[in-house]
Formats: structure tokens, sequence, C-alpha cells
């Protein structure tokens, strides 16, 4: 998907004859010209030409959109619903709505997603092929038509949707664009959404600048889902900046900030969040998130807490409090609350599997095994759980049902590295070097980069005298991992034993300075 700017020529394009006599509404606001987003952000929110805004994004977003070609659209659009208004002889003010919603709906025939599950369905571009869009993308449309007609539209936003409002002064009423431009009042949304009280975002009158911050909320949530990190933080930190008292644009930042690893970033945008809207169980829950990537785990187990007090019904609130009950020890309190979660998802995989990990933690290794099978029972190709089965009995020290659990982990998770290297540990306990050299070469194909890999490659060709091959591994494991004192420790036994004495002798004493118990017996022959 390309991302390079594609600079918009935004020229008013009238229709001939008649038409090009008599402009449309919006044919002298500098936003007709603007280039890019950034000289439609430098403009007066009344000189915005809102269509011509979302064509240049949309051209940003796709190389092969003409701007040009949908302003030509919209502006056709705009006559053919003038004309209308005028052969009926309406008159342009709230009147011109009904005839607005019979042209686009009826005769042009566009229709609301059910889902917001396509991210193209947001650009103006794809609404104009394919009549059709969500709750923010066909607002674009009604606005951008509104503005050509030269009729008192604003945006308006709540938690989670976005609506159209015709106020004149005199008349205001809601426009549903979703609903075929039908009316809903201010407490249908603030019933249906959660408005919280007292802020001056939420249910305003949104001037167009305002409107892009909006759509910059929209859009860096579908940077986000494409993989681009980079420019859904640069344009939902436009949002924030556009709209700071929007919550939805602060949470969003703060999901991005937290999958940067920005962990302190992401608890401020969330706690701002909650200070405009302290109701929302989601923003409890991704502060909660937040809270225990800092280790932070009382105060996650007070937000998920809160999730739950405002949303009792979410399955994912009680499993990240169990996590965090967990950490702190609370085991009994973790078990209830992934219970909980069970009676909300009764075949849920996952649950059965955390469950096990509570028991594994609190050293019940047989409960856990339980468990971990009554995951597998849910999920059949559940390697996770195969993996923390053979965990348990390696604790058991059931070594037959420790490997078997792995191998069945590998079975259907053939690059799982983990379960690789611990069945290789297992068959070295066995004394079997072959079968554990060959699995160990094979996570080390899987995860190329760890050193404990090599490190277990050196000690099994160790055990097979092999220390040629012994020292080449040791040493990829001291490249990945210096200060790792046992790789050094085994490398000075493997050049004692080649006769490569003085390297011998550097590596006991790296061992020795990383704190390694060093064998005396190989020190002795080495001063000898």
């Amino acid at each position: 998907m390309k991302r390079s700017l594609v600079i918009i020529v935004a020229v008013a394009v009238f229709a001939a004859g008649a038409q090009a006599a008599e402009p449309l509404a919006n044919a002298n606001k500098q936003g007709l010209y603007a280039r890019s987003i950034e000289e439609v952000l430098r403009l007066d929110a009344g000189e915005v030409d809102l269509g011509t805004a979302a064509l240049i994004v949309s051209e940003k977003w796709s190389g092969l959109v003409q701007g040009r070609k949908y302003q030509s659209e919209l502006d056709d659009m705009a006559y053919a619903i003038r004309e209308r208004i005028q052969a009926k002889k309406v008159p342009a003010n709230f009147k011109a709505i009904e005839v607005i919603n019979k042209y686009l709906y009826d005769e042009v025939g566009f229709t609301a997603v059910k889902d917001a599950n396509d991210a193209n369905d947001l650009f103006l571009h794809t609404v104009l092929d394919k009549r059709r869009g969500y709750c923010l993308s066909l607002s674009v449309l009604y606005l951008a038509i509104g503005e050509r007609l030269g009729l008192p539209l604003y945006g308006v936003v709540v938690p989670g949707h976005f609506f159209v409002r015709y106020d004149d002064g005199q008349v205001k009423f809601n426009i549903e664009p979703t609903s075929k431009g039908g009316y809903a009042d201010d407490e249908h949304y603030i019933r249906e959404f959660k408005v919280p009280r007292g802020n001056g975002t939420y249910l305003k009158n949104l001037n167009k600048i305002q409107t892009i911050g909006c759509f910059f909320n929209n859009l860096g949530n579908i940077y986000s889902q494409s993989g681009d990190a980079d420019s859904a933080m640069a344009v939902l930190e436009k949002a924030v900046e556009i709209n700071p008292s929007l919550a939805d644009s602060h949470t969003n930042l703060g999901n991005i900030y937290l999958k940067k690893e920005r962990v302190y970033d992401a608890v401020r945008q969330y706690r701002l969040a909650l200070d405009i809207n302290p109701a929302d169980a989601v923003i409890h829950g991704n502060l909660g998130n937040a809270y225990i990537r800092q280790e932070r785990y009382n105060d996650a187990i007070s937000e998920f807490n809160e999730a739950i007090g405002i949303n009792p019904k979410q399955a994912d609130s009680y499993k990240r409090l169990a996590l965090a009950y967990s950490k702190v020890k609370l085991f009994n309190s973790a078990k209830l609350a992934v219970r909980d979660a069970m009676s909300m998802r009764p075949n849920d995989a996952e649950c059965y599997k955390q469950l096990g990990d509570i028991y594994s933690e609190e050293g019940n290794c047989r409960e856990a095994i339980f468990q971990y099978a009554r995951a597998s029972e849910f999920k059949k190709d559940y390697a996770e759980a195969y993996f923390a089965t053979g965990l348990c009995y390696n604790k058991l020290g059931q070594t037959d049902d420790e490997i078997s659990a792995y191998k069945k982990a590998i079975e259907y998770r053939s690059d799982m590295a983990p379960a690789m290297l611990n069945l290789g540990n297992a068959y070295m306990s066995q004394k079997d070097y072959d079968g554990a050299i060959e699995l160990y070469k094979r996570a080390m194909k899987a995860e190329p980069a760890e050193s404990l890999v090599y490190y277990n490659l050196g000690v099994a060709y160790s055990y097979t005298n092999d220390f040629e091959e012994a020292s080449k591994y040791y040493l990829k494991a001291v490249e990945l991992s210096p200060k790792m004192a046992e790789a050094h420790n085994g490398l000075a036994l493997a050049f004692y034993k080649l006769k490569q004495y003085d390297l011998a002798m550097h590596h006991l004493k790296q061992a020795e300075e990383l704190g390694a118990k060093i064998n005396p017996d190989l020190l002795k022959a080495l001063q000898r």
C-alpha cells in the first residue's frame, strides 16, 4: 500500500453551460486550492473545504486516487441536488435536508456498512466508488455536499460515533447518515453512547478543523492496523492537538505509545482520557494493561476492577485482572477472576490455559496439567497448552510425559523454539545426545539469535567429546551474550581438550570474573 503523498491539484471543477454561471457555495474558499493537509490545517476553519481535505488524505493513502475526479463527482452531486431543490421550490434551508436524503440514499443508493472492518471504508474516494461507508465517512460525504450547497451543517462526535447536525441558529436537529439521514435527539446519543457531561467536544457543533481531527483519530487506527505505527502516531498526535478534549484520541494515542514501548507516555494519555470520560471501561482496562507493563500490579488491579464495575460483562477484564492478581501471588483471587471469565466464555481455551498457569505458579502441577488438558479439549492445536504441560511434568520429574507434551507442542507449532529447546534438554537428561543435538539445531533455525540454544549445543557436543564442534557453538553463544559465564566455562574445557591452553585460561578467567564456579582441577591443569 503506497504511503507517499501525491499532491492534489485542488481546482474547483464546474459543469458546463448554465451551471458554470451559478457556482456552488464553496467556489471561493481557500481550502479548494490546498495542496497538502498541512496547508489545510493552517487555514481558518471557515475557509476549509472538507471534501478537498478528505481527498488529500485519500491521495496520501493511495497514489492511485485522482482527487480532481472525485471533486468533480461531489460537485455534480451537489448540482443535481440543487436542481431538485429548485424544481420543488424548496427553500435552501433545513427543508432541503429531505431532498438531500432522498437523492443520496434513494436515488444514488448510499448505504451504511454494519461493521467498520474494511479500513478503506473511511476514505471519501471509497465511499464514492462503492456507495457505502460507516458513521464518520458517510458524515464527511454529507458535510462535503452541504458545504457545496451552503447549508449550515456541522460534524458532531460522541464516544465511538459521529453524525451530522443542521443548525442555522434558529432551527437545530441531528441527522444520522447511517440511517438514511434519519433524526435522533441528543438524549438518544447520551443514552446509547454514554456521553460524558461537561466537556467541550462531545455533542457540540464541530468546525471543519475539529472534524478533520476526528478523521485523524480514525485514520490513526487504520495506520495502526496496517502495521504503520509511525504514521499512526503522527496523525494521532495531531488529532490530540486539534481536539484535546476528545477522550477517544487520547486512548488511541496511548495504545500506539504502548505498542512502541513508550509506557510512561501511554499511561499519561490514558489518564487524560479518563479525565474527560471517567466512566469508560475500555480506557480503565487499557490503563491497567499499561500498569502491568510497569509492574505496578496493585494499580492494575484497581483499574481492572473499575472496568468491571462499569461493564461487568467483559470477559477480558476478568482475565487481565487474574493476571495482575497472579503477579502479586493472590492466587485464590486470580482463580476466582478466571472462573468469572469462564462463566461468560465456557468454551474459551485460553481461560483454562490461564487457570492452569495460576495453579502451576501456585505449585499445584497436577491441577495445572488437568486444566491444560481441558484447554486442549476446546482447542486441539493449542501448542502453548502442551508446552505448559511439559513444564509441569518437568517439575514432577516425569521425563517421558514431559517429552510427549513437548512433541505435541512442536507437532502443532513447528517453529516453537522453547519447546524444541526443552525437548532437547529432556533428551540430554536421558543421555540421548544425538537426539538433543537434532532438537537444538531445529531451535537454532527457529531462533537464530538465541544464545542459550548455542550454549546447549556446545554442552551436547562436549558430552559426545566433539570439542571442535562444542567450541564453535560456545563461541557463538558468547558472541551473542558476552557475559554468559557458563559459556566461557564451557569454552575453557573445550579449548583445554583441544590443547589450546592460552585460550582455555582466558575463558576460564572470564568465567570466574563473571561469577561462575570454575573447575579447580581444570585451573590446576592449565597452571601446570
